[in-house]
């Protein structure tokens, strides 16, 4: 059995008004990219660059919480063991997938990844090492947990959960991420993406389900 839980501690601790800004945030660096300033988020979301300074630190924290925001919207459920069943799985690893397509195919996270991507090595600040940590790295310590449930009830087979995961991250993505990046307008609509986490997971099942296990893959 799975249960919807918080997905990220510190977003789950956010106000609205906190969470406000952070959505200011974010329709500026889709304006702005590289540009986005204190000064520029304080006016955008109406309150003081004190405030901004007082919740988040610095520029550093606010663009961490910013990214951290943006991951919490890719859902992932606590397990029950014990009533794990493949009906329940499928389910999971389907809105997961669905939620990570949504979130990575916004105009937010595409110019997050581009502004991120523009700073590796420049010694700018750490904004890539930023959504490392809080994107991909922490979406997989919060998926894997749902991985080795299956693996535990004898749903699913694999001998190392990070492998596992990669390949079922890849999957999902294939080059989606990379042709946005570049400017491929694609069209991903609603029933496109629910299509494409189906698949992603049927594959996934297909390479890692448990031939005698329980639910007889």
């Amino acid at each position: 059995m799975l249960h919807s839980v918080p997905d990220i501690d510190n977003s789950a601790a956010l106000t609205e008004r906190q969470q406000a800004v952070l959505d200011a945030a974010l329709r500026l660096l889709v304006e702005e990219g590289d540009h986005l300033t204190m000064t520029a988020v304080a006016r955008r979301a109406s309150c003081s660059k004190e405030t901004l300074y007082k919740w988040f630190g610095d520029r550093d924290g606010l663009l961490t919480a910013t990214v951290q925001w943006q991951a919490s919207k890719v859902r992932v459920a606590s397990v029950d063991g014990k009533g794990l069943d493949l009906a329940s799985l499928t389910a999971s690893l389907e809105r997961f997938a669905s939620d990570w397509l949504k979130v990575i195919s916004s105009d937010t996270s595409i110019a997050l990844n581009r502004v991120a991507v523009g700073h590796a090595g420049s010694g700018k600040d750490n904004l890539g090492a930023v959504v490392l940590e809080n994107g991909r790295f922490a979406l997989a310590k919060r998926l894997k947990p749902v991985l080795e449930a299956g693996r535990q009830t004898g749903l699913l087979e694999f001998t190392d959960a990070e492998t596992a995961f990669r390949t079922f991250f890849g999957l999902v993505g294939r080059d989606v991420q990379i042709r946005l990046l570049l400017g491929d307008r694609m069209e991903l609509t609603e029933a496109a993406i629910g299509g494409d986490a189906v698949r992603a997971t049927q594959q996934f099942l297909a390479l890692f389900g448990a031939k005698n296990g329980p639910q007889g893959f």
